[in-house]
């Protein structure tokens, strides 16, 4: 033990000494970077001091934990325009609300019965639109407007030809409201006095547009053909190609000749197109082909679609318009001379069927 104390002492002593000796040559700052002269390696050894172990207080002071985030007070400084609004100045909802107008628009829904035994109804009002369905007669149909041509538009969806419905006495009108409010409530009312309460009348019967109607003896009807069937039926004959479908539906829808009857006639009197009629006037029909001189009395049209409209106007005009209705009734005055005439047509109409 005394002579680790000797050994420190000597340190010490030694220390010292190296002290006052670099003491007396001290010199100022600017000279001693030019004159100053190199210590020795040797100078700057370590020297071992004494290693201090640090004990431990006996009371130690506390060290403050950490504050938890949501904790710790946050500081925020809020401008006057972003102040919060007191309960006073709340807006009041029903102060800002827009007064609403309803304006009642009364549309008359007018009712109509179908008077031919099939009606076609289609897409648009026109002979040439798609059939979207066929009711049958005695149908009750809801009729909102009527176009310049004569076609009825339904409630809801499609057209039909007025010259196959007849309006009925009753009329129905339908109260609707415009404005904001789609969920407005619908008022009904009826023109009839017993009928303050009652329902509008709904279509009785659809019949599936799947598959054309099988022909019948009855001229003013409707016969379910489209364009493609009628295509179909004149194909390898000598009526393909002159765009005949349409006017042959044309007069359908119009005037309610059947379209299974109009071909029908039309192949009879001119032998599937082949007659001199069809081929120098584009008489389909015969008409005015009277006795004696058939053919130079005969009319002339500019086309075979032509002679077509001229055939469903007399049709209309001059046989279903007067009581003649059935196929048997039209062959006593379209064609006395020929007493199978009807049977004819009728065997005709029964082959374009099969074809389908």
């Amino acid at each position: 033990m005394r002579k680790k104390w000797k050994q420190q002492l000597f340190v010490y002593l030694l220390i010292m000494s190296l002290i006052i000796t670099l003491g007396m040559n001290v010199q100022p700052l600017h000279e001693i970077k030019q004159t100053a002269t190199p210590i020795p390696a040797t100078a700057l050894l370590p020297v071992p001091l004494p290693i201090a172990i640090p004990t431990q207080s006996p009371n130690p002071e506390p060290v403050p934990e950490p504050v938890p985030p949501a904790q710790i007070p946050v500081t925020v400084n809020v401008s006057e325009e972003a102040e919060a609004t007191t309960p006073s100045q709340v807006p009041n909802p029903e102060e800002n609300i827009e007064e609403i107008n309803i304006e009642v628009v009364e549309e008359p829904v007018h009712t109509y019965e179908v008077t031919a035994y099939y009606l076609n109804v289609r897409t648009e009002p026109s002979a040439k639109s798609k059939i979207i369905k066929v009711v049958e007669k005695d149908t009750l149909l809801q009729v909102t407007a009527q176009t310049d041509n004569g076609w009825l538009e339904l409630k809801g969806e499609g057209y039909v030809h007025g010259y196959y419905a007849k309006k009925q006495k009753d009329e129905v009108s339908i109260l609707s409201f415009s404005g904001s409010n789609d969920d407005a409530a619908v008022s009904i009312k009826s023109t009839a006095d017993t009928a303050v309460a009652a329902a509008v009348p709904q279509v009785k019967k659809i019949l599936p547009v799947e598959e054309p109607s099988e022909p019948t003896s009855i001229v003013a009807s409707d016969s379910g053909l489209t364009v493609e069937h009628i295509t179909q039926i004149f194909d390898g004959t000598e009526l393909a190609g002159h765009q005949l479908e349409e006017a042959i539906l044309e007069i359908e829808d119009e005037y309610g000749i059947n379209a299974y009857f109009t071909i029908a006639v039309m192949k009879l009197e001119s032998g599937n197109g082949k007659s001199r009629l069809a081929k120098k006037k584009n008489n389909l029909f015969g008409l005015n082909a009277i006795d004696g001189d058939k053919y130079n009395k005969a009319f002339s049209f500019e086309t075979k679609a032509d002679s077509v409209r001229r055939f469903g106007q007399l049709l209309s005009k001059h046989y279903v318009g007067k009581g003649l209705e059935t196929i048997e009734k039209v062959a006593r005055k379209y064609c006395p001379a020929n007493s199978n005439w009807s049977s004819l047509v009728k065997k005709i109409m029964k082959s374009d069927y099969r074809k389908l």
